[in-house]
């Protein structure tokens, strides 16, 4: 795959350009809150098959469609239960992504099949002017190799799919650092599928008897399908070999100090959540709470490919409500290997 792509800005000139190339079935990769999405006409199925083929992303894992305003939701759903309008007004605009029952306008190629879409109104300023510039809702996944770490910086984009897509929109840094929450809201008792910017705390604040699924913290089955996306597959891993130790933060430290003293003959790194000094070639900070370690994460998994690194040790604790995403995230970066610590 070899296309010309365009670098863009976030002028009106630039935005406007970026909205006709969608509109007319290409692929757009632009700024969100949570992380850079990769945009297509999500009316166009050729459009969305293009999306596929850019990311190498298998064509069973469902893309989020992206609106501008509230108003956009109503003819892509056939409806909108009590509990949807709830969470729709509490969590939109922002990182937040709701599931209901597709309408007739949804091409199969963006819900794999299934008889729900996944919707979502981003806060981002560049997002939004996008979306609007293009004219119709936009299908758009992180704007990554499948499985590499999500992009928070235009640089990331570029590096994986320059040459991949027509535009690239060079914007600001995500804010959030990791992607949307999404709630299933199709049935009578909402699901939370996938934790992410807002808390499950927070959509139990709106809607309290919201339930978490089971495969939050696990892989599907290769013969399952997934709900939404970055359930089944390996996600967001760097080219190192990535485990989580989780638990009390000094026995967490003690174990890497252990680890690195067992893989000496490697180039190790440590994802830490403080200035705590490790004896290792590359020593990364996540910053001291849940929300900084997780705006960080995807960032420091590529510096550690760029520096060379073989082996990556990710300190963890689950601090507060926010911990369950950054857990998630890390879980899916070490393909669930994972090692917990005592007290």
């Amino acid at each position: 795959m070899d296309k010309k792509t365009i670098i863009l800005k976030t002028d009106d000139n630039s935005i406007q350009k970026a909205g006709e190339i969608l509109r007319n079935g290409g692929l757009v990769a632009f700024p969100t809150e949570t992380v850079y999405g990769l945009g297509g006409n999500a009316l166009m199925a050729d459009s969305v098959k293009k999306i596929y083929e850019a990311k190498g992303r298998p064509s069973d894992n469902p893309l989020i469609v992206h609106i501008a305003d509230k108003s956009d939701i109503a003819p892509l759903v056939k409806d909108i239960s009590k509990n949807a309008k709830k969470l729709i007004e509490a969590f939109m605009p922002g990182a937040f992504t709701i599931i209901l029952k597709r309408s007739e306008l949804i091409p199969d190629s963006v819900t794999a099949g299934m008889e729900t879409v996944a919707v979502r109104f981003p806060e981002n300023e560049t997002a939004q002017r996008v979306i609007k510039a293009s004219g119709v809702p936009v299908a758009a996944p992180s704007a990554n190799l499948s499985g590499k770490p999500s992009p928070t910086r235009a640089i990331h984009v570029i590096d994986d799919l320059s040459g991949r897509v027509d535009a690239i929109i060079d914007g600001e840094d995500c804010t959030i650092g990791v992607e949307s929450t999404i709630v299933d809201a199709s049935k009578d008792v909402p699901v939370l599928l996938r934790p992410g910017g807002i808390s499950y705390e927070e959509i139990c604040d709106v809607v309290p008897e919201t339930r978490l699924d089971e495969h939050i913290l696990n892989s599907l089955a290769l013969d399952e399908k997934p709900l939404c996306p970055g359930m089944k597959y390996k996600h967001y891993s760097p080219e190192a070999d990535v485990t989580v130790v989780e638990g009390d933060m000094r026995a967490v430290r003690r174990k890497i100090r252990e680890l690195l003293e067992e893989n000496s003959d490697k180039i190790c790194g440590v994802l830490t959540m403080s200035d705590n000094t490790y004896d290792c070639a590359v020593l990364l900070s996540g910053g001291t709470d849940n929300r900084e370690y997780a705006k960080k994460l995807f960032s420091n998994l590529r510096e550690f490919d760029r520096l060379g690194v073989e082996i990556v040790f990710a300190e963890f604790e689950s601090r507060d409500g926010y911990g369950l995403a950054v857990k998630n995230r890390l879980y899916k970066a070490a393909g669930h290997k994972v090692i917990k610590t005592g007290p």
